[in-house]
């Protein structure tokens, strides 16, 4: 095996799905500026997830539409304006030239 591939700062990390407000400890090396206390009274660093085993649809077996950033509606005004030429308005101009 080659060395030096794995990273050595593991430490202690809490991540928090907030769309159903679960928590975990787990060693990671992700970098976060936000901290909590955790249960046993520590400060630990803390990643913030849309999304984990606790809420995903695969995992619970429960449709559930998450959209908690508006991130729908926000493409949709961003590119209304860029509608274009609908195809029947395309093929008058082409038929009639």
């Amino acid at each position: 095996m080659k060395k030096d591939t794995h990273p050595e700062n593991y430490r202690y990390v809490v991540f928090k799905d907030f769309s159903c407000d679960e928590a975990f400890l787990t060693k990671s090396t992700v970098n976060s500026r936000d901290t909590i206390v955790w249960e046993d009274g520590n400060e630990y660093p803390l990643v913030k997830l849309e999304i984990s085993n606790k809420s995903h649809p695969f995992y619970t077996g429960k449709m559930k539409y998450v959209d908690s950033a508006g991130r729908i509606d926000k493409f949709n005004k961003k590119f209304a304006k860029f509608g274009g030429k609908k195809k029947e308005e395309a093929t008058e101009e082409e038929t009639a030239e």
